[in-house]
């Protein structure tokens, strides 16, 4: 797996990892705060949500990717304890040598597939935020596709704690429908949160699945709904039957 790592020229102090030639993560070092890929921005809006404002909260990352959300969680909430698991040990050491994280950050990184992670890490250790981000197009690993994968991801949540899963799916939404169903089974509520234009299956792209411990706060539609990108849709309760069943 060919990974290259190069500066953004039109983002001061920014940087692109490439994989096989397709762009996979974008980093603001200068201001890891700021998220360039707009499904990412949408998961950091639901993880300011997790906890009051500042507030160090203690996160999961199953796919490291150039570990942009570390650094947002960091840069938003300093203090956090963050877990980070990657299938790739080069990419993972090559993203740590040409990116370092802050100083500060409490990061402990996993050499491990996602589930095995979840399975192998200490008995007690829970979150308040566990991140799924490892599904790209239509293709997902079996093992991990399924309500038996979400029931574990919730055990390790603390209460009120949120597991938010990234799915990249072509126009169909033939994944995000499966996903969103096997979500429904393993935690209390669920919602979807993507550019709007995505349930319509214009087009491929991301949509956010969040399930939470507790019923689906309207507060957090309206506060998702403002901070955008925009134009933005939350789906919830009876609105999200239609693309789970």
């Amino acid at each position: 797996m060919h990974a290259t790592i190069e500066a953004d020229t039109l983002v001061p102090g920014s940087y692109i990892l490439s994989i096989g030639g397709a762009e996979q993560s974008h980093v603001n070092l200068a201001n890891p705060a700021e998220i360039f890929y707009e499904y990412l921005r949408r998961i950091g809006h639901v993880v300011d949500l997790v906890a009051e404002q500042g507030r160090p909260v203690s996160a999961l990352h199953l796919g490291a990717g150039a570990l942009t959300l570390a650094r947002y969680i960091q840069a938003t909430r300093p203090g956090s304890d963050q877990h980070a698991v990657e299938l790739e040990r080069e990419l993972l050491d090559f993203v740590l040598q040409k990116l370092p994280m802050p100083e500060g950050t409490r990061l402990a990184t996993h050499i491990a597939d996602a589930r095995e992670a979840l399975a192998e890490l200490p008995a007690d250790l829970r979150f308040d935020v566990v991140i799924l981000d490892i599904f790209s197009g239509p293709e997902a690993p079996v093992h991990i596709a399924r309500r038996e994968f979400y029931e574990e991801a919730a055990q390790r949540l603390r209460p009120g704690g949120v597991l938010i899963v990234n799915v990249g799916d072509e126009p169909a939404l033939t994944l995000v429908r499966s996903q969103a169903a096997a979500m429904r089974q393993a935690m209390t509520d669920v919602a979807a949160f993507a550019e709007s234009g995505m349930f319509e299956g214009r087009y491929p792209g991301n949509i956010i699945l969040v399930g939470t411990q507790d019923p689906w706060p309207a507060g957090w539609t309206r506060e998702l709904l403002a901070r955008g990108p925009h134009p933005a849709a939350v789906l919830t309760g009876v609105e999200l039957d239609r693309l789970s069943g």
